[in-house]
């Protein structure tokens, strides 16, 4: 939407699409965990239907893609612009659907910026603390987040625990970093893409 269309309010939509990395983490937690608790603006409208989002997994999930969204979008963002509409009219011209059109034209265009951003994303939020830790509620074995383990291991003097917990965290990181360049460089080798 933000690279095809030109609306009234473009530039706003657009500049807070960056919200997330100008807000201090702590502040962007309050505010997710005042608007998603059951009496906040969205929260008391999932309240009714049974649906608890603040201080569940659901708020952690809602926090990350908070966090991660910029990532991905300005990721993937300048490639979109890259794509020539030419492409896209040839395709539609050879019979077919705008469905086969973004999965078979631009998707596979796309690709390598879409594993980059949620790459960069994961990235950011394996050691997100302060945007999670209010929303999380941090229940034992339902909302702990990492972060708050690793502190709470160093405040009773664990540092063993607080360092198995860091290196599991960053072997993940470097598992999903490693996973993303090897489909990056398939897609390189089998589209041309990703250079």
């Amino acid at each position: 939407m933000l690279v095809r269309y030109r609306f009234p309010g473009r530039r706003i939509f657009d500049a807070i699409i960056d919200l997330p990395f100008a807000l201090p983490t702590a502040v962007a937690g309050i505010a997710l965990t005042a608007i998603y608790a059951p009496n906040g603006t969205i929260g008391a409208l999932f309240a009714p239907l049974g649906i608890r989002i603040a201080y569940t997994p659901i708020g952690i999930v809602v926090a990350m893609i908070f966090i991660g969204l910029p990532f991905v979008v300005r990721t993937i963002q300048p490639i979109l612009e890259e794509v020539s509409h030419e492409v896209e009219e040839a395709s539609a011209t050879t019979g077919a659907t705008r469905f086969q059109t973004i999965t078979r034209v631009i998707l596979p265009s796309l690709t390598p910026a879409i594993l980059t951003g949620f790459a960069s994303a994961f990235a950011r939020g394996v050691g997100e603390y302060g945007s999670i830790i209010f929303i999380a509620g941090n229940i034992p074995f339902v909302s702990e987040i990492a972060p708050l383990l690793i502190y709470i291991r160093l405040q009773e003097f664990n540092y063993v625990g607080a360092t198995v917990i860091a290196s599991v965290m960053l072997l993940l990181s470097f598992a999903m970093l490693f996973a993303i360049n090897l489909i990056r460089a398939r897609s390189r080798k089998r589209y041309g893409y990703g250079d």
